[in-house]
């Protein structure tokens, strides 16, 4: 169910309140250009600065729009797991396909305490559930062996892997098996991740370039590594630019400067420096979006 190019969706803010209609748009514009599926209210989302009601209004706006034709991975974790669970079992609510839930952040728990959070989580809903390992972020990097602990939980199916270490992939097939899902969750290894047996990314790119990410999905998943190189080759410079000040607001640039959504964040996030726009406008050139100046 879960593979391919999976966009990690922005949350598009004006005035300082959630652009419903344009979450909807937002949602549309990555189906119609052939991503494989939707995360709303992820970290790219900016759900550290929603409150509950803007957050589930988010996911069920996505599911509506996709009616199914893309599967919807909400996020809904926290370093509460009761909240966690609250977020999970609205989810479900809603008719998202499945719950991304990181590595609580802050608390720094132990591999029992990550394992039981997830366990609690699983026993309480029943939505299958995505690993992410985020450790850039959480300050905890779930080792394979406790990712291979907690996806004997029934409602686990995958992971969302932002190490940036290929060399997971191998660790969790040896440990878990084939059929647990591997996402990459850092756009710049995407693509040896793929090789050596992920089976997609949620992405940030594929918040700019939708069409490229799905392109380059699909020739990975087909075994077109010729293809896959080409398009990764363009795409490298603007996985790297989106990353040049604190994330999504490089991406809400690059988006502003397609005219697809406006360059609003919600405090404490403030807008990129020039020095990252111009790295992200050079990327873009690069890519083909933009038409150099």
């Amino acid at each position: 169910m879960f593979k391919g190019s999976i966009t990690a969706l922005v949350t598009p803010f004006k005035n300082g309140a959630v652009d419903e209609a344009a979450v909807a748009a937002l949602a549309e514009r990555q189906i119609e250009a052939g991503s494989h599926g939707l995360v709303p209210c992820g970290t790219t989302g900016e759900n550290a600065t929603l409150t509950f009601e803007e957050h589930m209004r988010v996911v069920e706006i996505v599911v509506e729009t996709a009616r199914g034709r893309v599967p919807v991975i909400a996020g809904t974790g926290s370093n509460n797991t009761a909240v966690a669970i609250q977020n999970q079992l609205r989810a479900k609510e809603l008719g998202a396909d499945a719950g991304l839930i990181a590595a609580p952040y802050y608390n720094k728990p132990n591999a029992e305490g990550l394992y039981q959070h997830y366990k609690a989580i699983n026993d309480a809903v029943d939505l299958p559930i995505v690993v992410y390992n985020v450790p850039g972020r959480t300050v905890i990097d779930i080792q394979a062996d406790t990712v291979a602990r907690i996806a004997t939980l029934e409602h686990v199916v995958g992971i969302k892997d932002a190490t940036g270490d290929v060399a997971r992939v191998t660790q969790h097939r040896r440990l878990i098996g084939t059929d647990f899902v591997q996402l990459s969750g850092d756009d710049p290894t995407a693509l040896g991740y793929n090789a050596t047996g992920g089976v997609g990314a949620i992405s940030v790119t594929s918040n700019v370039a939708p069409a490229l990410c799905a392109q380059f999905q699909a020739a990975t998943l087909a075994g077109d590594w010729d293809t896959a190189r080409e398009i990764n080759d363009r795409l490298l410079p603007l996985h790297h630019a989106l990353f040049t000040s604190a994330s999504p607001g490089p991406t809400k640039y690059a988006m502003s400067l397609l005219g697809v959504t406006n360059t609003e964040l919600r405090l404490p996030l403030t807008e990129p420096d020039e020095a990252s726009k111009a790295a992200v406008r050079e990327a873009m050139v690069i890519a083909g979006l933009l038409d150099a100046a």
